[in-house]
């Protein structure tokens, strides 16, 4: 393996062990729940508190990463992800200390992707930034397939204080790993060939692709933080079927989310039938779950719908990458701050819509928003790929 894809598969172990720690509340959500009397709204405070702090610092986390570099920035941040961690697993019924744990792990894990982002556009040409920010995002799905079976068999046994903690420990190997990167590498001096300079504003398919990548957000952080709970409380799974299929979109995601990015690099007519494809499918397999009286074709359905609404990671990253140039870093911060400021919303706003209008109805807004999405790309001019001569 070539030093720039061994700080992929570095990049990558990064993303599942901040995944981990992201999801981790939302499988132990059930018997929190329970035990400190929380209700469906406050628990939705509560995930959307992580967001909050993770939306807000996303520009500083990637200004951060182009004045420092990927490996100092990401070894601070994943040992910061375990104290967070333990704060979340110290508290009390206190709804205050909660929302101040989510919070500040929001705001600990908010370079997370922009770092990447930076350190794969430094590292990689243009023409392979697809899969390789197709890889690291693919590593969600790792992390989040992880988390239901893990957590569940924990909190069963130990407790889901103690499950968070163990959770954690993969944040503080990868923390110690870049920690060693940073003392074993130089700082990159310069940056591979870009297509934006510094000094030129950004064009309007980057700020489309903002707006696109915030609905994609809201569509895809309603099944990272609800959709356990959705086969738990809705489809009446016992909490162990629940953590198999709660499994099942991550499992599918590892598959999903490289395959989009490897086709983005790869296809020789109009790039943009990946995103496309992708996130309109994602609508029509939502509005089918939702609509079904069959529980089991429900979590099939949803399950794909979030595979293909994540398949479109590497396209967005990629074009993003073309499109800021210099200021990957902090471009991706911008367009990951539109994710999850639509992120924000919609673990709050779920809860509330399904209590007026039925879960159903619920899934079928996010099923409009991702063919919304979709349409937003027809207007959004990803660069052409510069294939650079062999060295």
């Amino acid at each position: 393996m070539t030093r720039p894809w061994r700080l992929v598969a570095l990049l990558s172990a990064t993303a599942t062990a901040s995944y981990l720690c992201r999801v981790n509340v939302s499988v132990a959500g059930v018997m929190m729940m329970r035990e400190l009397g929380l209700s469906q709204q406050a628990m939705g405070r509560v995930f959307s508190a992580f967001l909050v702090g993770y939306a807000i610092c996303q520009i500083p986390g990637g200004m951060l990463a182009d004045r420092f570099g990927a490996p100092r920035v990401l070894a601070w941040a994943a040992l910061a992800w375990v104290a967070a961690t333990a704060w979340m697993a110290g508290a009390g019924a206190s709804v205050a200390a909660l929302l101040g744990a989510r919070f500040a792990l929001g705001v600990a894990e908010a370079p997370t992707f922009p770092a990447a982002a930076q350190a794969i556009s430094r590292a990689l040409p243009a023409q392979k930034r697809g899969r390789a920010n197709g890889l690291v995002v693919a590593a969600i799905g790792l992390g989040s397939a992880i988390a239901p079976p893990l957590i569940s068999f924990l909190m069963v046994r130990i407790g889901w204080r103690s499950a968070l903690m163990i959770s954690s420990l993969p944040a503080l190997a990868v923390g110690l790993g870049w920690l060693w990167v940073r003392q074993q590498t130089a700082p990159v001096a310069a940056a591979l060939p870009v297509a934006a300079p510094s000094g030129r504003p950004l064009p309007r398919s980057f700020l489309l692709l903002t707006l696109s990548y915030s609905l994609q957000g809201y569509v895809g952080y309603i099944f990272v933080f609800w959709f356990y709970l959705y086969l738990v409380d809705v489809r009446h799974f016992d909490l162990l079927r629940s953590a198999l299929f709660g499994s099942l979109p991550w499992l599918l995601s590892i598959v999903s989310i490289p395959m989009g990015g490897w086709l983005f690099d790869r296809i020789s007519f109009d790039r943009r039938v990946i995103p496309i494809g992708g996130l309109a499918g994602s609508g029509v397999f939502i509005a089918i779950g939702a609509h079904t009286q069959h529980a089991y074709l429900a979590a099939v359905c949803l399950a794909l719908a979030t595979a293909l609404v994540l398949s479109v990671e590497g396209p967005f990253w990629a074009t993003m990458t073309a499109v800021a140039g210099e200021r990957s870093g902090a471009g991706g911060g911008v367009m990951n701050m539109g994710s999850n400021i639509g992120g924000l919303i919609s673990p709050a706003l779920t809860p509330i819509l399904a209590a007026s209008i039925g879960w159903e109805g619920a899934l079928l807004v996010s099923a409009v928003l991702a063919v919304v999405a979709a349409i937003l790309w027809f207007w959004i001019q990803p660069p052409p790929v510069i294939v650079e001569p062999a060295a």
